[in-house]
C-alpha cells in the first residue's frame, strides 16, 4: 500500500518529468522552426510583396521559386542559361517583355527586382492560363508548349486541366519541390503571408 507521503512524491516526479517533456519539446519545435528559416528564408520581401499584390500571384509561391530555383542568389546562371533569382531564361525574358514594353536585357535578370517582377508577370499569365497551380509551375519549368502537349493527352491528364502524371522526370521533381516550399512558406510564415 502507498502512504500519502510516496502519492505525493510520485506526483511530484511525474509533474517534473511531464515539465521536462514539455519544456525539451517546445525547444525541438524552436529549434526546427529556425532551421527551416534558415532553409526558407524571406528575402527581398519588398519586391516579392510588390510585384506578388501587382500581379495577383501567391507571394509563397515567388519565395518558393526563388529558393527552389537558385536558393537567392541573384548571380545564379544555369547551364542551360537560365539567369537569376528566378532562374528566368533570356528568350523567355524578351518575350514577356512583348507584352511590357519594356527593355531589359540578359544581365539584368541578376537585378533582384527584375527577376522577381518578371517571375510573378510570368506566373500571372501561367495560372490564368492553366488554372491549376502545379500545371503553371510545370509550365514554368518545362514551358507552355510541353505542358499544353500533356493536358491534352489522357495518359498524363484525364480532365485536360490538371495533370495526374508529369511524364518528365526533371520537370515532376521540380513541381515537388516547388509545392513542398509553398506549404513550408505557407506554414512558417502564416501570420505575414
Amino acid at each position: 500500500m502507498m502512504t500519502d507521503k510516496k502519492k505525493i512524491a510520485l506526483s511530484k516526479i511525474i509533474a517534473l518529468i511531464l515539465t521536462f517533456v514539455a519544456v525539451i519539446s517546445a525547444v525541438t519545435v524552436l529549434f526546427v522552426r529556425a532551421v527551416y528559416k534558415h532553409r526558407y528564408p524571406q528575402k527581398y520581401t519588398e519586391y516579392i510583396v510588390k510585384y506578388s499584390e501587382e500581379y495577383s500571384v501567391p507571394k509563397e509561391l515567388l519565395y518558393a521559386t526563388a529558393q527552389v530555383e537558385s536558393g537567392f542568389d541573384e548571380k545564379a546562371k544555369s547551364s542551360v542559361g537560365a539567369i537569376g533569382l528566378t532562374q528566368i531564361m533570356p528568350d523567355t525574358l524578351m518575350w514577356l517583355q512583348t507584352k511590357t514594353g519594356e527593355k531589359y536585357t540578359e544581365a539584368d535578370l541578376t537585378n533582384p527586382e527584375i527577376s522577381i517582377k518578371y517571375c510573378a508577370f510570368f506566373y500571372s499569365i501561367l495560372l490564368e492560363k492553366f488554372e491549376d497551380t502545379e500545371a503553371a509551375v510545370a509550365a514554368y519549368h518545362a514551358g507552355i508548349n510541353r505542358v499544353d502537349g500533356w493536358l491534352k493527352n489522357p495518359e498524363y491528364s484525364k480532365d485536360g486541366k490538371t495533370l495526374d502524371k508529369i511524364p518528365s522526370r526533371a520537370t515532376a521533381h521540380y513541381v515537388n519541390k516547388v509545392t513542398k516550399a509553398v506549404n513550408i512558406y505557407g506554414n512558417l510564415y502564416k501570420e505575414e503571408l
